[in-house]
């Protein structure tokens, strides 16, 4: 029997099947005038403070985050309507696109906006926008207010403007139930701006390329870097959503998983492991068992989900071949059988424009022992504790039109976590990392270019229910990345993101909403800085009402 907790993670959990998710990622920014030009402004405090009310009452601040907004240049723009539509259930909204007449063919930058709407009762949902066929969007919903919220999420999607310079097919979907009970229906409008110039050639993609029906990929012949995208998410209300909680089979937990929470994103070009990665812990606006957490400030990438990104490069000689490739993403970890899990992949794709056909080799594809260690110590706190982990370094070359281009890709991916609960799971507490190191060397007849990320994902929380059925959750969760750039050994550049939510959030269980009497503070600070400047914007609320909105370096 599941305990009182999970149960109420499963029930405001998104309950939308694995095969329809979908979202993406709020671009943080990347040019020293999105980071550098950051006035300090703020909320005063003392005002805001004396207007909290002592709880939760049927309306609150509209949902926002701490994250940099997107740069636009300042050069002639162009916006184009790519759905403006309500979800009541899970039909799909079908539609075209057609690209902007006025603006050229080829931009600067293109931004996507997603403005929502919602009131009433409503769970967190998934929901994705298909461009084409490619995905350009993965997002989940906040859940409502009473009296009705509205959000926006922005992203940059100048990477798949290959897609949009043609007349496209457009799908998009929020998996949504409107009934007696759960009256919030979904509305949405999403657009493109278009704003005219070039964008460096590295950043842009030549083409992006989605899988055949059968999995496979046909790569153009004169192709020398290839990047996979793949948006995974565990979800579609059964454990999947909460993988980070599974225990082994042998511990008394409500979510089991043959070896315990261990996940790993893997991709293989014909069989033939070619990347893994750690999967973000993503926590939608129901989960941990506390929708008061997350009414105005998500967790992170909560709106935004990212895709996990692979250099598949070293395998381009392989794929130039002129015929398809099967491409697998499975992840590790989940129990045979079971579903819960999306991971849609789009193929970005650079190609030398002097060559028809690029030739080149796979030279290494150096496989790791996976080690993943979950041991259960049974006692009146039961406790899971779990070291796992895993390396791959694949290289390769391409005979290029500017010489012989030698690509060297390693990674390491690390995931420590203690897991407690007690009988009933009354109490139910984690603190677990995830490390996800990579390296991405290119050499060729320009000195060799290395980018080194580390990345650090944390999550540290319990949930209790005391005798008085209150339930209480407090989390921390935490996104940061570590980027540095060297050229023949030298340090060309260098960032550092640190995105921290904190929350502490009670509430009532079994009575009606208006009886629950929650009460709950969150907060995120977001910090971005490094060679190209600096970003930072911490934002406190307490019973849904902003009291600070910080910012400045």
């Amino acid at each position: 029997m599941r305990s009182r907790i999970v149960m109420s993670m499963l029930a405001g959990a998104t309950l939308l099947a694995s095969t329809l998710l979908g979202a993406s990622p709020t671009q943080a920014a990347d040019t020293k005038a999105q980071v550098a030009d950051t006035k300090t402004q703020s909320v005063d405090t003392k005002a805001q403070v004396a207007d909290v009310p002592a709880e939760f009452g049927t309306d609150w601040h509209d949902p926002l985050t701490a994250a940099p907004p997107i740069a636009k240049p300042a050069t002639k723009s162009c916006q184009v309507t790519l759905a403006d539509t309500e979800f009541r259930d899970f039909t799909p909204y079908q539609g075209t696109y057609t690209p902007p007449k006025a603006c050229g063919d080829h931009w600067s930058k293109v931004v996507l906006r997603l403005d929502g709407t919602v009131k009433g009762r409503q769970y967190d949902r998934l929901g994705y926008l298909h461009v084409g066929g490619v995905e350009i969007l993965r997002t989940s919903t906040p859940e409502p207010s009473p009296d009705g919220i509205a959000w926006s999420v922005e992203k940059d999607v100048t990477r798949y403007s290959a897609t949009f310079r043609s007349a496209q097919d457009v799908e998009m979907l929020i998996g949504n139930v409107v009934d007696d009970t759960y009256t919030g229906v979904i509305g949405v409008k999403a657009t493109l701006t278009f704003y005219e110039g070039r964008p460096a050639a590295a950043q842009t993609p030549d083409r992006v390329l989605t899988l055949a029906s059968d999995s496979t990929l046909t790569t153009p012949r004169n192709t020398e870097r290839i990047v996979a995208e793949v948006y995974a998410t565990g979800s579609g209300g059964g454990c999947e959503e909460f993988w980070y909680l599974a225990v082994p089979d042998s511990a008394p937990y409500s979510c089991q998983a043959d070896k315990g929470p261990y996940r790993e994103v893997q991709i293989k070009v014909d069989g033939q492991l070619a990347g893994i990665a750690a999967p973000f812990p993503n926590v939608w606006t129901g989960g941990w068992s506390d929708p008061f957490l997350w009414y105005v400030i998500p967790g992170p990438r909560a709106f935004d989900v990212k895709p996990i990104e692979y250099d598949l490069t070293p395998f381009a000689g392989l794929l130039n071949d002129g015929r398809p490739h099967r491409v697998d993403v499975s992840v590790v970890g989940v129990p045979e059988g079971q579903s819960g899990w999306s991971a849609p992949v789009n193929v970005l794709v650079w190609q030398d424009a002097q060559r028809a056909h690029v030739t080149g080799k796979l030279t290494l594809d150096r496989v790791g022992e996976l080690a993943n260690s979950s041991t259960y110590t049974p006692g009146s706190e039961e406790r899971v504790d779990t070291d796992a982990g895993h390396r791959l370094t694949t290289a390769g070359y391409v005979d290029t039109s500017h010489g012989r281009v030698r690509t060297t890709v390693d990674r390491t991916l690390a995931n420590t976590s203690v897991h407690r609960w007690i009988d009933g799971e009354n109490m139910d507490g984690l603190d677990a990392t995830w490390t996800d190191d990579e390296s991405v060397t290119v050499d060729g007849r320009e000195p060799a270019r290395t980018t080194a990320t580390h990345r650090t994902y944390t999550m540290n929380g319990a949930t209790t229910i005391g005798t008085d059925d209150r339930l209480r959750t407090v989390l921390t969760l935490g996104d940061r990345a570590a980027v540095v750039d060297t050229r023949d050994g030298r340090r060309t550049g260098w960032s550092r993101l640190d995105d921290t939510y904190t929350g502490d959030a009670t509430y009532t269980l079994n009575v009606p909403r208006d009886q629950r009497h929650a009460v709950g503070m969150s907060s995120e600070r977001y910090r971005l800085y490094g060679s190209g400047g600096c970003y930072d914007r911490s934002l406190t609320t307490a019973q849904g009402v902003l009291t600070e909105d910080r910012s400045g370096c």
